[in-house]
């Protein structure tokens, strides 16, 4: 007997029981025929998740190899992430995490009612990544401390994230930050039939006080001050695709779901999911946390000179906007796709200034009754003056894309926009910090008198060596350069840039052409590029398809320009498109 299964589009999802009742001669019995699983469908046109485009389906769902996109907004990093949505056991996990989830929802769950619902499933999921109080998959660490756990960067893929949190009791992995806790998300929604994709967001603000400003402040060296707010690097997120019969949606469009906690004002929270659209739109009373989603993507950045009298001062310099670039994975490529248009229009166009006057009056209800005007004032006195406003036109360009171990080379580049000679005195400073922008070390400090005659252009050559900067370099490995004019000098002036110091590759090679059940071997390489010994260094390699559990390879210590060679063997188990990753620590990163 062949029993074919055609679960409505309206199922919940789970694991179902198969029995089979049958009757003879008088005598009724039950028989277990097995179980089944029922997930949403993208394929089918009356499931909530439906998605027309083929090649969209085999990327944001049968995909198992993505990019996180990381680094600033000038320089953009990528590394690989295996999702591994369809590794062994990775489903009844996914199943197990709605178990576990089942009390977000107010009242009973015996019915499972929610789960046929995307929206509620994502929620669900949403909040079982980070938010929950004793079961949550992955925990944030506290003032950088990994010594209790893994470091957040070292991490390859969701699957050995997923396992650790199964077989410990479901307890949360340490540790994690935005990009693993998104790509976490991403598995788990891909393994439940929701077609999903990782989002980086550049310069990213996390303001408690004031949702749509940020207050960065530095001292009179351009030394980086901690303050309450926050000017992230970078920030992953989520978006899912499914039609949001709750917003009256008869199509399918990407929400916006954001796993990592974050401060608003409120305590600490997930946020979403949220309507790509209505972001754009500014209409923020049309779904969950829509004004925190709008927020983050056009807040206003302020930078304030600090002095020592406690007294406060604006500098002249071109901020560049919060939410400068959204970008995820194009559809079969390895590049990135720039979505930016999809959450903001362009900036200063009509559109733009509509959804942001709308966004306003919501976010701030004393203005919502206040004309357009009255909004453009409020506004323009928060922000900064103009570089051009003092005469001056300033920035820093990089001269070289510095690897670990090379020094930093920029260009300083000054003109004068006056007909009169400018005689200036600078305080430059580099400092590092990390991808959540809590400032660390100030490790260099320079003093330079600039004289510019009347419409001169100046370019001064500036120089931070690996001496300078590696002890003091951090997992993130981003630090910033700022020039601050001298407040005695009158108008106060300021140019900064971030740089990212690219880690050294680790090179794979495939010896043979992989096949399934078939032993394999590849040539691990590295290269130690320091002038000195690199310490406690250990491999990680991670393949889904190839390695069930992540391959750790201990090589001890490196001497300066020293090759490191690895053969390995392993044995494809499962057919599919594999990619094998190699990930390098040491005592350095």
């Amino acid at each position: 007997i062949n029993i074919s299964m055609f679960p409505p589009s309206s199922a919940c999802i789970g694991r179902y029981i198969l029995n089979m009742q049958i009757t003879s001669c008088g005598h009724t019995y039950q028989r277990c025929l097995g179980d089944f699983y029922v997930l949403f469908n993208p394929w089918c046109a009356d499931d909530p998740v439906y998605m027309d485009n083929q090649a969209h389906r085999e990327e944001y769902v049968l995909n198992e190899h993505g990019i996180l996109y990381e680094g600033v907004h000038k320089h953009i990093t990528c590394r690989p992430w295996h999702f591994g949505q369809f590794e062994e056991g990775i489903l009844d996990i996914c199943l197990k995490i709605l178990d576990m989830g089942a009390s977000y929802h107010q009242g009973s769950d015996r019915d499972h009612c929610w789960r046929n619902d995307p929206v509620h499933v994502s929620m669900v999921v949403n909040h079982m990544i980070c938010s929950h109080t004793t079961n949550s998959i992955m925990k944030l660490p506290e003032n950088n401390d990994y010594l209790k756990g893994t470091k957040p960067f070292s991490w390859n893929g969701s699957v050995p994230i997923l396992q650790q949190w199964y077989k410990g009791r479901c307890r949360p992995v340490r540790y994690g930050y935005c990009g693993p806790l998104a790509s976490v998300m991403c598995t788990v929604m891909r393994c439940l039939g929701i077609p999903s994709r990782v989002v980086t967001n550049f310069c990213f603000p996390c303001s408690v006080e004031n949702p749509l400003g940020i207050n960065e402040i530095f001292d009179c060296t351009g030394k980086n001050l901690c303050g309450k707010d926050k000017l992230w690097r970078y920030h992953c997120w989520n978006e899912s695709w499914m039609a949001r019969r709750d917003l009256n949606q008869c199509c399918g469009d990407w929400q916006c779901l954001d796993p990592t906690p974050l401060e608003t004002g409120r305590g600490s929270a997930c946020s979403g999911p949220t309507w790509v659209r209505s972001i754009r739109e500014g209409e923020l009373d049309l779904d969950y946390d829509g004004h925190h989603m709008f927020s983050r993507v056009n807040s206003n950045y302020v930078g304030w000179l600090s002095q020592n009298n406690g007294k406060r001062t604006k500098f002249f310099c071109d901020a560049w906007p919060c939410g400068q670039r959204l970008i995820t994975k194009s559809v079969g490529s390895e590049l990135f796709e720039d979505i930016t248009g999809a959450y903001k229009y362009e900036l200063g166009s009509v559109k733009n200034k509509e959804a942001y006057y709308r966004a306003y009056r919501r976010i701030h209800p004393g203005y919502c009754n206040a004309s357009n005007c009255h909004i453009d004032r409020e506004l323009s006195s928060l922000q900064n003056p103009f570089l051009s406003d003092s005469g001056i036109n300033m920035r820093l360009k990089m001269a070289n894309c510095p690897m670990y171990g090379e020094d930093v080379q920029l260009h300083w580049l000054l003109e004068n926009l006056r007909s009169e000679n400018k005689n200036l005195k600078f305080n430059l400073s580099a400092q590092i910090v990390t991808y959540s922008g809590c400032p660390m070390d100030q490790f260099w400090k320079d003093t330079v008198t600039v004289t510019l005659g009347p419409r001169e252009v100046k370019k001064i050559p500036l120089c931070i060596s690996y001496s300078q900067y590696g002890p003091h370099l951090c997992d993130h490995n981003i630090m910033k350069v700022v020039a601050v004019s001298d407040p005695e000098c009158g108008e106060v002036l300021m140019v900064s840039r971030d740089i990212v110091v690219n880690r050294p590759p680790v090179i794979v090679k495939l010896l043979s052409q992989p096949r399934l059940k078939v032993p394999c071997t590849a040539e691990i390489s590295f290269c130690n590029p320091l002038q000195e010994d690199m310490k406690n260094c250990v491999m990680t390699l991670e393949g889904c398809g190839l390695f069930k559990e992540p391959m750790t390879i201990d090589l001890g210590m490196l001497a300066s320009n020293q090759q490191a060679r690895t053969i390995v063997e392993f044995t494809p188990y499962r057919l599919g498109s594999h990619r094998l990753l190699a990930n390098l620590g040491c005592h350095k990163f």
